[in-house]
């Protein structure tokens, strides 16, 4: 009977992209940590936003709607949670040493897609990386390539010819 009427209640409060994409879902665990480092300096800029649906659509080459549905059973996932273990013990399981030390050049990506680099961003990569066993040797060296491309991106721009 309490299973029913727990049951009831998860049913009420689940969106449609929560039955999209089902909690343990890799990607909603890999979505809701891009959002945790996003909202680590306490805003989350368009920019930002954009460039996680990049690279959620790069990566699983949704429909608009499902990636839709994604970012937002990501986002839910990320509000609900207490911790990073959540999602970082999922993904340890799922993923090799190289899939993991790829998602932390992801979640670098993200912090300097607008440009700016802030110390919650960094504490935020520094403890998921810690709980996905990668190193700090390439913890670093995936920020250090998240920083370069910003950097060539800026100097590309910098040297247009205005129209």
């Amino acid at each position: 009977m309490f299973e029913n009427i727990q049951s009831f209640f998860q049913n009420l409060t689940q969106s449609s992209a929560s039955r999209d994409f089902p909690p343990d879902d890799l990607r909603v665990a890999i979505a809701a940590l891009c959002f945790q480092v996003m909202e680590a300096d306490g805003t989350v800029s368009k920019v930002e936003r954009q460039r996680l649906r990049q690279l959620l659509q790069e990566h699983y080459q949704l429909s608009s709607g499902k990636l839709d549905a994604l970012m937002e059973a990501g986002r839910e996932a990320g509000r609900e949670a207490v911790d990073y273990y959540r999602f970082t013990s999922d993904i340890r399981r799922h993923l090799d040493e190289e899939k993991r030390v790829e998602l932390i050049g992801i979640l670098w990506d993200i912090v300097y897609a607008d440009g700016e680099r802030n110390e919650m961003e960094d504490h935020v990569i520094w403890r998921v990386a810690d709980l996905l066993g990668v190193s700090v040797r390439d913890r670093v060296l995936q920020r250090q390539q998240a920083s370069s491309h910003v950097d060539a991106q800026q100097d590309i721009e910098d040297h247009k010819d205005p129209v």
